[in-house]
């Protein structure tokens, strides 16, 4: 069996006396898309910061390519950023940049690429996601959400990552539009044969762009499994958290006026 792209053994994280990540095991196969759900403040995003490198865990291991990646010195962690894609929640374009300004960002800035042949690349990643040459011209702001995420997305592939990783990829979209974007997710991804990670709490999204699904709560993976088990997986938090009750083991700290 081959080794895992992504390999995290015993990570936590804590800030001040608040324990975010207790002790994450996860493993995700070159190639596979793991989708970590989970409620608001339960550490998604942390541990998406740990893997990326943008926060380092306290303790634990974070492996890429068999390549232990938590201590890594200024240029080591440089070489492991130029394997990642992302897509970040809001977007995270850059307002005072032309749409084609914003995906090429990435082959400018790190690779070096002349801006003509930059531009072109642009022009190319955004015709990925259905997106004409005309709206490269144009500046975010003149863009409806669901296209501003659609830029975002040809941002995330246009260095060609070998892995990708999405922040709550349909989060003030509406239904429609969302699942636009998880058909481009799906697309994008399989033509690039990219490793994901995403974190959403949007279950149609999960459904949609995920092969493996980890559930995490208090800190805890405390479910994984394949997308179609989870259904039926016998977990009481996993099954309150799928289907949005708010009775059940899972408690939200609602504040009675």
């Amino acid at each position: 069996m081959s080794s895992p792209k992504i390999s995290l053994r015993g990570v936590t994280k804590a800030f001040g006396a608040k324990q975010v990540l207790r002790g994450i095991d996860l493993d995700v196969a070159t190639g596979e898309s793991v989708v970590v759900i989970g409620g608001s403040g339960t550490g998604k995003s942390v541990l998406l910061k740990c893997i990326l490198g943008l926060m380092r865990p306290d303790s634990g291991s974070i492996k890429v390519d068999g390549e232990e990646t938590t201590g890594l010195s200024v240029s080591g962690r440089a070489q492991v950023m130029r394997k990642f894609g992302m897509l970040f929640q809001g977007g995270a374009l850059f307002d005072s940049l032309r749409v084609w300004q914003n995906v090429a960002f990435g082959p400018i800035q790190s690779d070096g690429m002349a801006p003509a042949k930059a531009k072109e690349l642009a022009l190319a990643k955004l015709a990925n996601v259905g997106l004409g040459p005309e709206i490269g011209e144009l500046y975010p702001s003149e863009l409806s959400g669901g296209m501003q995420k659609r830029v975002a997305l040809a941002r995330a592939i246009a260095r060609e990552p070998e892995i990708i990783f999405f922040d709550e990829p349909t989060t003030g979209l509406d239904p429609i539009m969302a699942d636009v974007i998880n058909e481009l997710i799906v697309k994008c991804v399989h033509e690039l044969g990219a490793t994901t990670i995403s974190i959403t709490h949007d279950m149609a999204s999960a459904r949609k762009i995920g092969h493996r699904l980890a559930m995490l709560h208090e800190g805890k993976l405390i479910w994984q499994g394949p997308v179609e088990d989870i259904d039926h997986c016998g977990n009481a938090h996993v099954e309150q958290f799928i289907h949005g009750r708010a009775e059940g083991p899972i408690r939200m700290q609602v504040r009675k006026f």
